[in-house]
């Protein structure tokens, strides 16, 4: 059986009205996809946008589960785990 993520428990957040990334706003700058922290609701920029602040937020707020915020996309990632963990 494959490895399972331990951390789908912690999901809290599962939807998001924010549509950008408040950080990259600030900047001025741009960004490729967005990331919902499943946590608290944080969304930030993915590893492909040069700030990434999706994954600056796992490391400071230590929040394991993000997922994407895409259109047509569900997938969940765990930092912790470093493994797509499902869908939502």
């Amino acid at each position: 059986m494959p490895n399972q993520c331990q951390h789908l428990n912690q999901i809290k957040i599962r939807e998001t009205s924010t549509h950008v990334c408040e950080e990259c706003v600030k900047m001025g700058d741009r960004w490729v996809h967005l990331r919902l922290c499943l946590s608290c609701g944080h969304v930030g920029c993915c590893d492909s946008s040069k700030n990434k602040h999706a994954t600056k937020h796992f490391h400071s707020a230590k929040h394991p589960l993000i997922r994407s915020i895409e259109p047509g996309e569900s997938w969940v990632w765990c930092y912790v785990d470093q493994m797509q963990a499902g869908e939502l």
